[in-house]
């Protein structure tokens, strides 16, 4: 199959078109296309036959952005089996087949139907292959070739990074690079000169140029200055088809500015300048500003001011605030217009940050003269001192006087002046003053032990200007006089050992005194003359403020005395000299060989009969041990419960006392009905023998014959008629008898509580003998009256 173009469109093309469809072939690079082999016929033996070949051209060209009504024509396929009879179709296959690029099956003839842009695909890769229409066989193997898309320009050159802002030093050299701009061309490098581009400078001429091939911007003039001019606007052009007519072009901009350097010195808008100050000024207060003006700007603006000269250097000073350049000027000194009423200051600014590429363009400084006119001001009065330092002593009288203070009015009017004090503290109420003379007075009494200075603030204000005041602190000091006794330094606790010897020091003892080092320094101890001289203490002074006490005699004993009391005098050594007198308190103790102490109490007295801590200690033990025996014996006889009755023969009385209401006859516990059952056991009635019955019984005695018939019932209404009426009862006790004996029973009752009723010559006066356990025992049996103590 054999491929042809007619899309050469200049003579060069239709030539090398020509010479490719003869040639190309075997020095081109085309391919082969084989024809296919013809058809077995039947019955016949196959033969191999040696296929024709046709050199066909493997490659196409369309021009992009087509733009014409009809489709553009791009070649024709050829197949050497076409006999031109319409037996043989071509296919198209591969990439825009169909869609882009159609072919005409009975021709072969291929046409683009849409306009191709060479920047988004540059070519495209199809198939063709020629077929039998009748019988749809290949005729020929599938061939493969290539659709080039041709450039034209269509695409402008264009700056993707702009606009650009860039900066360049002002003074630099003539061709001083600034930037270099690149624009980019999307049509084709390798073909023509579509993409070739040139620069060019529109706008920033003649300050700047660029570089046609490179696009490097440079400045065009010597010592541009950026205080004349700071910003510059520059466009660059770029052109494609290496600048000729007809070539696309695209532009950037360039924003270029100048940066400063230091080649403007400061400079002073006058050499001579005038400032009024009032000489009522604060000391250390901003009184004026000047300036230098400075072309620079930042770092290169920087300056420094100074005071070169002039006699106003020592009372002014100046400083440079940072962020307005300018210079201040503070006050060093009070200034007096009475005194001095102007200075003269010469004042330098100064660039702090010199570029010395400039210094021919110097100096870099600049001077400048300032008269200060001083303002008379009517100011307060001043005292002759800053600070007053005044003593008086203590315990003086009110009015005393204390000191003066003294101010004047420092104006040419020299106006009276009047004092006060400002009561706003407390301390301030402790002293007046004289308002005429300044004199300070006491106005209460001082006490230099609680308050040994005082701070007051004196105010002085002129007559005819009340309102001009002035205040100067003066301090008080309180001088000490001899008004404290002196006195122990503590509480001692001193000890003395029983096994002392005479003239053993057991305690040494200082003193304290509320009044200062000159008036109670020196201390003097010693005993009490009054009193008769101490046989066991004595005392030494030691000349150094202290004073030892000392023993007098060999041995102290507890048993006799274990507290002794030593009367003490201590006087100072003031004018006039106070003393007072303390007692010291001794306590005797047993000590150890070697003085330490054992113990100091009465306990350990029997220590001395030869028996040891852990004797006594045993001792103790076993006495605890024998309490606590008794006391649980004691508490288990208590808690344990006799029977009302034991046996018929173990007859005695047994008093029951209870709270509760009883439980009828089948109460059985607390009251023996036996007793009921035996009514000749109560024949007699029985009453407590603590209370004399003021009435008589109603029945004293009953019939013998009479009291076997008594029935129960009887008997207990009788009982409870006795008792309703005999006031001598008692509510809360009661008496039973829980044995019967008998009729005649020669013994009779053994029983205590009968023994009130008869006289017995027995004496009980021998109980009060006995001691207080028996106290009331002989209270009730004896004849003798209670003892009465209290």
């Amino acid at each position: 199959m054999r491929i042809t173009s007619t899309s050469c469109i200049c003579p060069v093309l239709v030539c090398l078109c020509f010479v490719q469809r003869c040639y190309g072939a075997a020095h081109h690079g085309a391919i082969k296309v084989t024809r296919n082999q013809t058809k077995q016929i039947e019955g016949e033996t196959e033969v191999h036959h040696r296929p024709k070949r046709g050199w066909v051209w493997n490659q196409f060209f369309v021009l992009e952005e087509h733009m014409g009504p009809d489709p553009q024509y791009v070649g024709k396929l050829h197949s050497n089996s076409d006999k031109g009879d319409g037996s043989v179709k071509y296919i198209l296959t591969g990439e825009g087949a169909g869609t882009i690029f159609i072919i005409d099956d009975t021709t072969g003839d291929i046409h683009s139907t849409k306009s191709l842009d060479r920047e988004q695909k540059t070519h495209y890769v199809l198939h063709a292959q020629a077929i039998d229409r009748r019988t749809n066989k290949p005729l020929e193997p599938e061939s493969e070739f290539i659709i080039k898309v041709q450039d034209i320009n269509d695409n402008a050159p264009k700056f993707t990074d702009g606009p650009y802002i860039v900066t360049v030093p002002e003074m630099s050299e003539m061709g001083t690079s600034v930037l270099q701009v690149t624009a980019t061309d999307a049509d084709d490098p390798t073909y023509g000169n579509s993409a070739r581009v040139v620069y060019s400078i529109l706008q920033g001429q003649p300050y700047f140029s660029v570089d046609p091939k490179t696009g490097v911007i440079r400045t065009a003039l010597h010592n541009m200055d950026r205080e004349a001019r700071e910003h510059y606007s520059v466009v660059i052009q770029a052109k494609d088809m290496a600048g000729q007519v007809g070539g696309l072009s695209g532009s950037t901009t360039v924003n270029i500015t100048l940066t400063d350097v230091n080649d403007n010195p400061p400079r002073f808008p006058q050499k001579h300048y005038q400032l009024y100050v009032p000489e009522s000024a604060q000391v250390g207060s901003a009184v004026g500003k000047i300036k230098a003006n400075d072309a620079d700007t930042g770092p290169n603006a920087d300056m420094k001011y100074t005071i070169i000269n002039g006699d106003g250097s020592g009372v002014f000073s100046i400083s440079t605030d940072k962020e307005t350049r300018e210079g201040i000027l503070s006050l060093k000194k009070p200034l007096n217009y009475e005194k001095k009423k102007s200075y003269t200051l010469n004042i330098e600014g100064a660039n702090t940050h010199l570029d010395f590429r400039f210094s021919h363009l110097g100096p870099f400084k600049d001077v400048t003269m300032l008269k200060v006119i001083v303002g008379d001001v009517d100011e307060p009065p001043l005292f002759t001192m800053p600070s007053y330092v005044m003593e008086v002593y203590e315990n003086a009288k009110i009015g005393t006087p204390v000191g003066t203070v003294t101010a004047h009015d420092p104006d040419a009017a020299n106006s009276l002046v009047r004092y006060f004090i400002d009561h706003n503290t407390e301390e301030d109420r402790y002293f007046t003053i004289d308002a005429s003379t300044g004199t300070i007075k006491t106005a209460k009494i001082f006490d230099r032990e609680e308050t040994p200075w005082y701070n007051i603030t004196v105010a002085a204000s002129e007559i005819d200007n009340p309102g001009l005041v002035s205040h100067v602190p003066v301090v008080v000091r309180i001088l000490d006089v001899n008004d404290n006794p002196p006195e122990l330094a503590r509480d001692y606790d001193v000890v003395v050992c029983e096994n002392t010897k005479p003239g053993q020091v057991i305690q040494t003892i200082t003193a304290t005194d509320k009044d200062n080092s000159a008036n109670g320094a020196r201390f003097h101890f010693s005993l009490d003359e009054g009193l008769s001289l101490n046989p066991n203490f004595t005392l030494r002074n030691n000349e150094d403020n202290t004073a030892s006490i000392l023993t007098r005699r060999r041995r102290y004993s507890r048993t006799t005395q274990d507290i002794y009391y030593l009367p003490v005098l201590i006087s100072d050594g003031g004018v006039p000299p106070l003393s007072s007198s303390s007692t010291l308190t001794i306590r005797v103790c047993a000590c150890e060989r070697d003085g330490r102490v054992r113990t100091c109490h009465a306990e350990a007295f029997l220590s001395s009969a030869g028996l040891s801590t852990g004797a006594l200690i045993a001792i103790l033990l076993c006495i605890v041990i024998l309490l606590a025996i008794v006391v649980l014996f004691i508490t288990l006889r208590r808690s344990k419960k006799e029977p009302l009755i034991i046996s018929e023969e173990d007859v005695r009385e047994n008093v029951v006392t209870y709270d509760d209401e009883g439980g009828g006859e089948e109460d059985t516990e607390a009251f023996d009905i036996t007793a009921l059952r035996n009514p000749s056991a109560a024949e007699e009635l029985k009453y407590r023998r603590d209370v004399r019955p003021e009435v008589k019984p109603l029945s004293r005695h009953h019939p013998s014959s009479s009291l076997d018939s008594i029935d129960v019932q009887e008997f207990l209404k009788q009982r409870l008629a006795e008792a309703d009426l005999d006031p001598s009862v008692p509510p809360y006790d009661s008496l039973q008898t829980y044995a019967y004996e008998g009729h005649r029973s020669e013994a009779g009752s053994i029983s205590s509580l009968d023994s009130a009723t008869t006289h017995s010559d027995q004496d009980y006066n021998y109980l009060g003998d006995w001691g207080p356990e028996f106290k009331k025992l002989a209270e009730l049996y004896g004849e003798i009256e209670p003892e009465r103590t209290t």
